[in-house]
């Protein structure tokens, strides 16, 4: 077409080009242009295609009349660019629906069409399981119905779903009082491996994390009270420990979720007692003791032998909530079926019940019979055959899959096997005898640990436990002064806690024969276990551990452990234990207490001019008395208290991060300089200003627990009951 003469208008021009371009030359005449809709790719003599008018032209000379050109000033072009109107096909480019999809189109896929539909569908699944998942916490935290609301989200289905059940139960609890906090705490273990799939659990933890910047807006305690979340979740074993690890490398090192999981780990798992006092925060477990459980345990085991009754039993395991002891109930119930035959059948159907069904997991499951392997050689004196009876009942559990086998100790029927294992030990016992008494009369800590490098060079925990036991055992029998020595060498060695667990252990088995030689070994054994206590070579839990593997209650053990913990619990029983034999717990023995005074204000002193991070924490450590850290802590807060310098937080929050000093220390103090505010207060008159001040930042760095106070009444308080 020739648009030399004539007007023509530029959108005529375009639209012209347009066609030309995108048509076949060879099917199409330049005379008679058929446009189509791009919806469509069939042949345009299909009946299914709409077609567009047509272009016509019967010369090359166009004058203005024949083009539809208006040369008025209003636009007379048709509104929507003539795609709109009753009957019309449509704009040039236009689609009906972008969302449809024509079954008629050669490039439709079947395929897409149904993963639409099913993403629609899933996303109207989680909304409506989010509707009615809320709805079952809120009548739970009315009803307190336990059972009731496991039915109902058994009868709303939807597994798969299970995460986002976890992270509203949690995330509504927060905002409440402890009263739904322990009640939240109570469901999710309930529904754990039972209802839900642990990965259900492991991701619902990780969106609360995920989330925590966004639940703080609401929330302001989110990170003290989500942490405290994750570390019940840890105790009662439905999130694994490494849980906090894994998931801090997947998160900014800026985010509200970091410090949570950095919380949960220094503040609350890292604290001596932290079981009871994790599963207490809340108001759980109220009121008992361990002697409590177990005499229920043994109690409802009994009651089974003879009424044969599982959900019983099991309703009893979850009303004592205590899941971090259940391998007591595995231990107790393997026993009873040792001592009575006819009820062995029963109570192994019992345990392989609650292992199936998760009422018990399987690493309670593995240390209960790690237990009673530990302690077989003691059972031969009332069941002879303890070792082979044993060995049928692991084999038993673990054929039937309830078991891991991998998981357990070496263990074998015949005891003459181990003939090996007992002339390494017999040889050990003789060299260590040697090094110990060569200490004795050299002090030196670095030569033992030399020879023990050499003679135990695998690090075996069975020549451990050995060497404690009779570094202790010929200490006794000495003075004071190799007493102190031998404290001071035991903290020295960081052998790992278990190993120094079964050295009391077989201290506290042979103190019978002891007796017999040291009439006052009860008072020596406590005082050595107290000491260890002290030095922080043993956690206070140990004592509770060191308690159920010994006898009676009228052994010479108990008696030890009783009196061990009445000296603990006295007023100021650190510093008391600390001088018992005339030492200071330092590597030279017989240091004073003020001494370490003027050792520990020395070193805050030449950090405080200048001097490098790391040294002071040497020096500290070099003062091997983690238990006086607070000392370090109450002059470094007088210190940035009356000269303003604030140098020394930061040797505090280093000495925190790396674990020298811990959150136990840190409150005690705290509470040491609020004790001695009124005199501080006639040098720095502000101090008391400072020291709230102090205290506030002291909790956002996660060294003080929130719910933590150093009022007078409170402080009075704790120093008499032993606290501090």
């Amino acid at each position: 077409m020739d648009f030399g003469q004539g007007y023509i208008s530029k959108e005529h021009r375009e639209l012209h080009q347009s066609a030309t371009e995108s048509a076949d030359p060879s099917s199409v005449s330049p005379l008679q242009i058929s446009l189509k809709s791009p919806r469509s790719l069939k042949s345009p003599r299909s009946p299914k295609s709409p077609r567009s008018p047509k272009v016509q032209g019967k010369g090359s000379n166009l004058s203005p009349r024949h083009c539809k050109q208006s040369h008025s000033q209003i636009d007379g072009r048709p509104k929507k660019g003539g795609s709109g109107g009753k009957g019309t096909w449509g704009g040039l480019l236009e689609t009906d629906d972008l969302n449809s999809l024509d079954p008629n189109d050669p490039n439709y896929d079947s395929t897409e069409d149904y993963d639409n539909l099913n993403e629609k569908k899933k996303n109207t699944d989680l909304d409506d399981y989010k509707k009615k998942a809320t709805i079952i916490v809120e009548e739970y935290f009315t009803t307190d119905d336990v059972v009731a609301t496991i039915n109902e989200i058994r009868e709303l289905g939807k597994p798969l779903y299970g995460y986002y059940f976890v992270k509203k139960l949690v995330s509504i609890s927060m905002d409440r009082h402890d009263k739904e906090k322990e009640m939240a705490a109570i469901l999710l273990s309930a529904l754990y491996a039972d209802t839900f799939e642990p990965a259900q659990v492991y991701k619902g933890f990780s969106k609360l994390v995920d989330s925590a910047d966004d639940l703080i807006v609401d929330i302001p305690d989110t990170v003290d009270v989500l942490a405290l979340f994750l570390a019940r979740a840890v105790v009662d074993d439905i999130l694994p420990p490494a849980f906090l690890k894994k998931h801090m490398a997947s998160l900014p090192k800026d985010s509200k979720g970091v410090e949570v999981l950095k919380k949960a780990e220094k503040s609350y798992l890292s604290a001596p007692l932290h079981v009871e006092i994790i599963e207490r925060r809340w108001g759980g477990s109220k009121n008992m003791t361990v002697d409590d459980v177990k005499v229920r345990i043994n109690n409802f085991l009994k009651e089974y032998v003879v009424s044969g009754d599982k959900k019983e039993v099991f309703r009893c395991i979850k009303d004592l909530k205590v899941p971090f002891f259940h391998h007591e109930i595995v231990k107790r119930a393997l026993i009873m079926a040792m001592e009575r035959r006819q009820a062995e059948g029963p109570l192994l159907d019992l345990l392989k019940e609650a292992a199936e069904d998760g009422f018990i997991n399987s690493s309670q499951m593995s240390k209960g019979f790690g237990r009673l392997i530990d302690t077989v050689d003691d059972l031969t004196l009332d069941i002879p055959n303890a070792r082979e009876v044993l060995q049928q009942l692991i084999s038993k559990a673990a054929s039937e899959g309830w078991l891991c086998v991998s998981s357990l100790k070496s263990f074998s029927v015949d005891p003459e096997k181990n003939s090996i294992k007992d002339s390494t030990a017999i040889n050990f016992k003789t060299k260590t005898q040697s090094i110990i008494q060569e200490y004795f009369l050299s002090g030196d800590i670095s030569e033992v640990n030399s020879c023990l490098e050499q003679e135990n060079s695998s690090n075996c925990a069975e020549l451990n436990a050995i060497f404690v036991k009779k570094l202790i055992t010929l200490a006794m029998d000495r003075k004071n002064r190799e007493k102190e020595m031998a404290s001071v060498l035991l903290s020295s060695l960081c052998f790992p806690a278990d190993d120094v667990v079964s050295g009391f252990v077989k201290l506290i088995e042979s103190a019978d024969d002891t007796a017999l030689d040291n009439p006052v070994v009860v008072e020596d054994l406590a005082m050595f276990l107290a000491r260890a206590v002290v030095d922080e070579v043993l956690a206070p839990q140990h004592l509770v551990e060191i308690g159920t593997q010994c006898l009676g209650p009228d052994s010479i053990g108990s008696k030890v452990l009783q009196m061990a913990k009445s000296t603990l619990n006295a007023r100021l029983s650190g510093e008391r234990i600390l001088r018992c034999w005339g030492g200071g717990g330092s590597s030279r023995p017989g240091w004073a207490v003020e001494d370490v005074k003027d050792k520990i204000g020395k070193l805050l002193e030449e950090y405080e001019s200048g001097g490098e991070i790391r040294e002071a924490c040497r020096c500290m450590k070099e003062l091997g008395m983690p238990f006086f850290h607070h000392e370090v802590v109450k002059k470094a807060l007088v210190a940035i208290m009356e000269k303003k310098n604030e140098r020394l937080w930061g040797l505090l929050k280093e000495c925190f991060e790396t674990g020298l000093i811990t959150m136990n220390q840190m409150v005690k103090g705290f509470g040491r300089v609020a004790e001695s505010l009124d005199d501080l207060a006639l040098d720095v008159p502000d101090a008391k200003n400072q020291f709230a001040y102090y205290v506030e930042q002291a909790k956002i760095q996660g060294w003080l627990e929130n719910s933590t106070s150093f009022s007078k009444q409170e402080h009075a308080n704790a120093t008499e009951n032993g606290n501090l």
